[in-house]
């Protein structure tokens, strides 16, 4: 009798488990589709009202010390998406405070002409938003970063609108080597959630239509030439912004005179060029995967991002990585006897791949961008990218957990 009832209860276990994961990663989707679609919404205005008054510009230094004051004032300096991350890793609380603050200072980095994505704004609200509401209603220590798990992807669904990418890269950004499948369901359901909700509200789903190449060996080996400096590039763009975030802090202790340094000098990089790599450069990305793009154009936003982000403004990396690798593979691609918008479809991902160490999401990403007639070229230049940009990363708390050379666990950070 004593069997049948353990079986009988194990059996239970698993629709009981499926209920409360669908009923909770709903919830949390529907506020982080809410959330993340008025921050879409607030980044987009703010980048508008930026282009209508080039003169905002000059206010950059006025936002960057407002952005500084509004960390110290809420004791949160330090604190970004690697907070998140050790959150999933360690059950370490987070801020109720991060939610409004990376909101507000993301709008302004966008507003005043920063160099900077939404995304990594957006992981950290819907960690904090999912950690919380996961307070709110007393999750214990084993069901909490599940629920930090559904806000990341409920968010990052809501702004970029790619659901299954929101769902993979939540699970495969914290450990790289090992994806949490019990975060399958609740994470899964807060992405398909939130982009419904953000649908609702109005934010269109990003998609480009660049034409795909049939699959044949004569276009395949200058795809993987291409997806091999792609993965330099995205070594470059990791070692720059970390090796300028350390330049600038050694130079200037002082949070404030870092940050008014920074908005300085990007100021002067804003009036040598043509505004191209101001806020996040979404128009850059679509006409590079159009054809167009300048030769240095990668280069040069890898230096704005890195000085952005380095003396203290907010947002993201993500998008600057996307601008990028499309740059460098709509001009590289062209080289390689490639068509120079699809060279620029594979440098996104490629380059994407190799800083956030997501190969699956990133091939689920090419997929949701560009649709699934290229799927064997994106697949071919992720695996490549993964490889060769070796233990490199955007996020200092990413944890590579087995090697990328051998089948062995080796459990250490990026950049170690």
């Amino acid at each position: 009798m004593d069997k049948w009832k353990k079986t009988i209860m194990h059996m239970g276990a698993y629709p009981a488990a499926l209920g409360k994961w669908v009923l909770l990663g709903g919830i949390i989707g529907v506020a982080g589709g809410v959330i993340g679609s008025l921050f879409h919404i607030g980044v987009n205005y703010a980048t508008a009202i930026r282009g209508a008054h080039p003169w905002i510009l000059y206010l950059l230094p006025v936002g960057g010390l407002a952005i500084v004051g509004l960390y110290k004032l809420c004791h949160l300096e330090g604190k970004g998406t690697n907070a998140i991350i050790e959150s999933v890793h360690f059950g370490e609380s987070v801020p109720i405070l991060l939610v409004p603050v990376i909101f507000v200072s993301t709008v302004i980095t966008h507003l005043c002409g920063g160099s900077a994505g939404r995304e990594g704004a957006a992981l950290q609200i819907g960690g904090g938003l999912g950690f919380q509401a996961g307070k709110l209603l007393r999750l214990g220590e084993k069901d909490l970063p599940l629920a930090t798990l559904c806000g990341m992807s409920g968010v990052f669904a809501a702004l970029f609108g790619t659901p299954l990418t929101a769902t993979v890269f939540a699970l495969e950004v914290i450990s790289v080597g090992v994806l949490y499948y019990a975060g399958l369901v609740p994470c899964i359901t807060a992405a398909m959630a939130a982009f419904g909700v953000s649908t609702l509200m109005g934010v269109e789903p990003t998609r480009f239509a660049v034409a795909m190449p049939p699959v044949t060996l004569e276009t395949m080996v200058p795809v993987v030439a291409l997806a091999i400096l792609c993965a330099v590039v995205s070594i470059l763009f990791c070692k720059g912004l970390h090796w300028t975030e350390r330049l600038l802090d050694r130079g200037f202790r002082s949070p404030w005179v870092r940050v008014l340094a920074g908005s300085v000098l990007l100021i002067g990089m804003s009036l040598l060029t043509n505004g191209d790599y101001n806020g996040a450069g979404m128009d850059v990305i679509a006409r590079a995967l159009a054809g167009e793009a300048n030769g240095w154009a990668w280069l040069l936003k890898i230096l704005f991002t890195a000085v952005t982000i380095g003396c203290g403004f907010k947002g993201g990396e993500v998008v600057p990585s996307f601008f990028v690798g499309a740059a460098f593979g709509c001009f590289m691609g062209g080289l390689l006897g490639l068509p120079a918008g699809f060279g620029g479809a594979i440098g996104l991902v490629a380059v994407f791949c190799g800083a956030v160490n997501c190969p699956v999401a990133s091939v689920l990403l090419s997929v949701e961008l560009f649709g699934s007639a290229g799927a064997p070229y994106f697949a071919v230049a992720c695996a490549l990218s993964y490889l060769l940009s070796g233990y490199c990363g955007l996020y200092s708390s990413q944890t590579i957990l087995y090697s990328k050379l051998r089948a062995e666990f080796i459990n250490v950070r990026t950049h170690e």
